[in-house]
């Protein structure tokens, strides 16, 4: 009987591993499937996660979950659309994060899949920090993943945007790229994530948000985190989401801002807010402090003129007026630092996660409560301990305590110790007298404030007209407060017919008597330099923008619902009618449509560079006749085809060109040819007569050797250039002409032999 023999099958340890990784996949997705299992894990190693996302997470030392993350993870695993909403610093990153990584690795995503997962924030520095999560605990996973901002280079992203599985961006960054950048798809994505999403519709991306989510695929998965759910945020909502689970984590909680954090309040009069806030700075040294402002430019200038006054700790700035790239060191340079003081706009007011402060300082009013809970989030995260102060003018303390109280957020009123306060009113002032940056920059925050309260949409809160603003203008340092429309503007809107009759009469009254000052003060002696120095009032360094918002003839603007003119005023006055000629009125229409053609940008520009904008002239060619012809004219394509082909009509250009070409040469080099003849014969000429001079002076043959003598001198004394070396030295003397010794000539025949002789030497 023949032995049956088995074939056995080797199995390569690859397809082991390629098994095993699919059955593992496989037992992932069937619990994930089921997140009520989850519901009570309190550590991310009973999640139903891969084990690199798990080593990830062990690594970066995250173990035990938040709320948000506890109920936000699971059900983002199962493939479901999230709607969150939780306080800041309870790990919202994370709860997105985790997921986005866990449901690319199930697809086995790879490089040629394209983009799977888009996580757009509403700041750059937002979108820095959740990518810096993002490689920490996503390093072990093989995803390509790309930072997409503005400030940096758009050409670089756009060549590799493409090759991107994860991508991290801001609004209008990533629409730019959707609409220029070539190779970029959205087609394949599976995940869609909008952190901070009310943030976003309060920025101004509305429009943006509703273009990017048109260019997305229906069928993905979203989830939406936010700290409020404003009405904009459920607009959002309803576009992007379909059938979402909603988790609120603290909408049961007795408040909305975390348990370890005290907040307090101080009621100070405006003049007095920088002293308040310089006493605090000096007063806390050893502590890590953000304060927050209401617009770039006062955070500009209260950064520089506290750089002067040097309160002995390091103080940084932070808005959105800086380039993305000093933003960025800004924000690494205040995180890695124990104290310090953060100056900063509502920039940083949302998401950014700055370990251990201390305190938030908000110098300026937030615009609401919602703004009040963002930015002092920035503090007390994760459990920690945490302090919070607002400064209030007495103005905004009863509208804002009551607009907290809606919003659950406990805020208690404290009073400052006056042993401890300290005014630096007249050292702002030096500084302003003495540095005109300063000054400029004092005047713009004055004004940047006082826009900034005028434009607020709380009435009951923000009123520019309580505001004493010559008061706080000498308290930034200035001499005076200048006159600002929009003020006056608020100031007659408050008013009721009968005080604006009153206003108007009071008015004229005052202009008159103004008027009789000035006709005195002109026929009195003419002012000194120095008197006209001393009563000058911040009105050297101006820009035009601030020249646009300081009011000058107060007088002249017409308010809403403008009183008119008495006719009775009118009755007797001549008024003077201006005969304007046909041609002036072409003149100016003329004028007119020249500068309404003209944009904005090109009256800015130079002589200089109009001119190099401008159309250059044409190259034109006059035939026999006189007829102006292009250099090169096209003709069509009878006429052309008459002459032969296209390939022929070239060869033969050609074969005439370079005809040409070869005869033109050949006059070239007879004419160097003739041109070195004659410095031949030339040379030749002088050294004949040379000779000549020599023999009828009849020199003896001891001064030929003391010659001799004087040429190897010199020729030892010349110094040898770079380039020459003792090879090039015994050359030259080889060429040198070798002197022949002869009897002194007596007849002509033998000068004729001598002279002969030499030549053929």
């Amino acid at each position: 009987m023949a032995k049956e023999t088995k074939t056995v099958k080797k199995v390569s340890p690859k397809e082991t591993q390629r098994k095993q990784n699919q059955d593992d996949i496989a037992t992932l997705e069937a619990k994930s499937s089921h997140p009520e299992n989850y519901s009570n894990a309190k550590l991310f190693s009973e999640l139903p996660l891969s084990d690199r996302t798990q080593k990830g997470l062990a690594q970066s030392n995250f173990k035990q979950m938040t709320e948000i993350q506890r109920k936000g993870v699971p059900l983002a695993l199962a493939k479901r659309d999230v709607l969150g909403a939780a306080k800041t610093g309870s790990g919202k990153t994370l709860s997105f994060l985790i997921p986005v990584l866990e449901i690319l690795f199930r697809q086995q995503w790879n490089a040629a899949d394209g983009l799977g997962a888009l996580i757009i924030s509403p700041t750059r520095e937002l979108a820095v920090q959740i990518f810096e999560v993002l490689k920490k605990i996503g390093k072990s996973h093989t995803f390509s993943a790309g930072l997409i901002i503005g400030g940096k280079e758009f050409k670089v992203e756009q060549e590799r945007i493409a090759r991107m599985n994860i991508l991290v961006c801001t609004p209008g960054r990533l629409l730019q790229h959707m609409d220029q950048s070539v190779g970029f798809s959205c087609d394949n994505l599976q995940v869609l994530v909008l952190d901070e999403a009310d943030r976003i519709m309060d920025m101004g991306f509305q429009n943006t948000m509703n273009a990017i989510i048109e260019n997305l695929p229906p069928q993905r998965q979203t989830l939406m985190f936010s700290a409020t759910q404003t009405r904009s945020v459920k607009d959002l909502a309803r576009l992007s989401l379909k059938d979402p689970e909603y988790v609120a984590v603290h909408e049961k909680a007795e408040h909305s801002t975390p348990k370890t954090l005290s907040q307090h309040y101080v009621v100070t009069e405006l003049p007095k807010k920088l002293d308040v806030l310089y006493s605090f700075v000096k007063s806390h040294l050893k502590s890590k402090t953000i304060v927050f402002l209401s617009s770039c430019k006062q955070t500009r200038f209260v950064f520089e003129s506290f750089c002067k006054l040097q309160p002995g700790v390091p103080i940084m700035h932070l808005h959105g007026k800086q380039k993305q790239t000093k933003r960025v060191d800004i924000f690494r340079k205040f995180t890695s630092s124990q104290h310090a003081v953060l100056l900063c706009t509502d920039i940083a007011a949302r998401g950014l996660d700055f370990p251990s402060v201390d305190w938030v300082v908000q110098l300026d009013c937030p615009e609401d409560a919602d703004t009040y809970i963002h930015r002092v989030g920035r503090t007390a995260r994760f459990d920690a301990d945490g302090h919070a102060l607002m400064i209030l003018v007495p103005s905004e303390v009863e509208g804002m305590v009551e607009e907290l109280k809606k919003k659950r957020v406990p805020v208690e009123e404290i009073k400052i110790r006056t042993s401890k306060q300290q005014s630096i009113q007249k050292q702002l002032q030096s500084f302003c007298f003495q540095d005109p940056e300063i000054k400029y920059l004092a005047q713009r925050a004055f004004v940047a404030y006082m826009r900034s309260i005028y434009l607020q949409r709380n009435k009951s809160i923000f009123d520019v007209t309580v505001l004493p603003a010559e008061e706080f203008a000498l308290s930034l340092g200035l001499a005076g407060a200048p006159k600002i429309k929009f003020v006056k503007k608020a100031e007659k809107k408050l008013m009721g017919a009968q005080e604006k009759k009153k206003m108007k009469d009071a008015s004229s009254d005052e202009e008159e008597e103004e008027e009789e000052e000035e006709e005195e003060e002109q026929t009195k002696t003419q002012k000194t330099k120095y008197d006209r120095m001393f009563q000058r009032k911040n009105q050297d360094i101006l820009s035009e923008h601030y020249s646009k918002l300081v009011d000058y003839e107060g007088d002249k603007i017409k308010l809403d619902g403008g009183l008119e003119d008495d006719d009775d005023e009118d009755f007797l006055t001549i008024q003077r009618a201006d005969h304007t000629l046909e041609s002036d009125e072409d003149e100016d229409n003329m004028n007119n449509i020249e500068g309404e053609n003209i944009s904005k940008r090109k009256l800015k520009m130079s002589k200089k560079e109009r001119a190099k904008n401008m159309a250059r002239g044409d190259k034109l060619v006059f035939d026999e006749e006189g007829n102006a012809h292009a250099m090169y004219e096209l003709v069509e394509e009878k006429d052309f085809l008459k002459d032969g082909d296209a390939k022929s009509q070239i060869k033969a250009f050609i074969q005439e060109k370079g005809e040409l070409m070869q005869t033109a040469d050949k006059e070239d080099k007879e004419y160097v040819k003739q041109k070195k003849l004659e410095k031949k014969i030339k040379r030749k000429e002088r050294e004949r007569a040379a000779l000549q001079e020599d023999l009828s002076e009849g020199s003896s043959a001891e001064d030929e050797s003391e010659e001799e003598e004087e040429e190897k001198e010199e020729e030892s004394e010349r110094k040898r250039k770079w380039f020459e070396d003792s090879d090039s030295d015994s050359e030259q003397e080889s060429n040198k002409k070798r002197i022949i010794d002869v009897a002194e000539p007596q007849t002509l025949e033998d000068q004729e032999a001598l002279a002969l002789k030499l030549l053929g030497a």
